[in-house]
């Protein structure tokens, strides 16, 4: 079980920054998910941590022990890419004990580890297939197989998933949820574009965005409570609705048209940003927000409805699947007062104070 520590940890490519002052610190065993949008840092961070990447400056400690100049063996990392890379001469058990083998392992040791590793990850009746034999999923288990072998200390994924359809995304999301719990000890580091990935699999969430950490936190920490309106949007599917609103001199939230928005009162007044979650949205004929239905999306077990509310983005609302609209429909959306998140001016998220009267 290794704990990672890092501190005030920057990455530089000459004049350009590409992470800033990186302060995060991950308990042994946990299962941790780096999450952002392309170029946010998340892989440039990881590789930091692999070994691949020197750090600028900061410190980065594994078990206290100071990393900044140990190689990638040094540290006791198995790293899973992104591509499978595996030896397509080779067969399934010579790729997952190809590293053993280098190490001078006995072959004994080599045969009992590589089934040990095939039974966990169901390849025992692939080992000796060739990888060409084998769907895309099956390659990244084997990918996988090869460094959990090794008996790292620390697993570090970089979006294995992404050259996968969607049905082997989901399939092998579960295969790796199902490994994390069978190796307890082992603390495991993956990186993402993905949301969903991030909230099925992680024990904490790290969002980045632009080099910086914006929030770190549980699953449902960060859906139920977003810093700031960049985590708002980010995590969740649809994402966040936004309205721009107004925070008057009583601390009461309201639309630009006069509407309440909520009977929560803020210690602030002022410009604002409010925010509804789709499926927190209700379609009321005395709600507060009116509008045009755009677009119906069926999705089966629910309906999106694309709204037209006079704002830059449409308004989604997630609403049952057997509910009639059509577009073109004129509607009226709301939301319970405790659904609504309001954010300031700079996106910062601001907490109610008290209920007004």
């Amino acid at each position: 079980m290794t704990q990672l520590t890092l501190e005030s940890c920057t990455k530089t490519f000459g004049a350009l920054t590409i992470l800033h002052g990186i302060d995060l610190e991950i308990e042994p065993g946990e299962f941790i998910v780096f999450v952002g949008p392309s170029g946010c840092g998340k892989s440039t961070l990881l590789r930091m941590i692999a070994g691949l990447e020197e750090i600028s400056t900061g410190v980065m400690r594994f078990d206290g022990r100071i990393v900044n100049t140990e190689t990638p063996s040094d540290r006791g990392i198995a790293m899973v890419f992104q591509s499978y890379a595996l030896y397509p001469h080779m067969s399934v058990r010579e790729n997952i004990g190809f590293g053993l083998k280098l190490a001078g392992q006995p072959r004994a040791a080599i045969d009992a580890a590589v089934e040990k590793v095939a039974v966990m990850l169901q390849l025992t009746s692939y080992l000796d297939r060739l990888p060409k034999q084998l769907s895309g999923g099956q390659r990244q288990r084997v990918a996988i197989g090869r460094a959990i072998v090794r008996n790292p200390s620390v697993f570090l994924f970089d979006e294995p998933l992404s050259n996968l359809d969607a049905a082997l995304r989901v399939a092998t999301r579960v295969e790796i949820a199902k490994l994390h719990a069978r190796m307890p000890g082992t603390t495991m580091i993956y990186v993402t574009h993905d949301q969903v990935e991030a909230m099925t699999l992680a024990d904490r969430i790290v969002v980045l965005n632009g080099g910086r950490i914006e929030q770190v936190g549980k699953p449902l920490e960060l859906y139920e409570k977003p810093a700031n309106l960049f985590v708002a949007r980010f995590i969740g599917s649809p994402a966040m609705n936004v309205l721009p609103c107004a925070i008057d001199g009583e601390g009461r939230v309201a639309l630009p048209s006069g509407d309440l928005l909520t009977v929560w009162r803020y210690g602030r007044s002022g410009a604002g940003h409010a925010g509804v979650r789709p499926e927190d949205v209700v379609v009321r004929d005395d709600a507060p927000i009116a509008g045009r239905v755009e677009l119906v999306e069926q999705l089966g077990e629910v309906q999106l409805l694309h709204v037209d509310v006079g704002t830059d983005e449409p308004m989604i609302a997630k609403v049952a699947r057997d509910a009639r609209f059509l577009a073109g429909d004129t509607i009226r959306l709301g939301a319970e007062p405790r659904h609504w998140h309001v954010f300031d001016a700079d996106g910062r998220a601001i907490a109610p104070q008290q209920v007004a009267p």
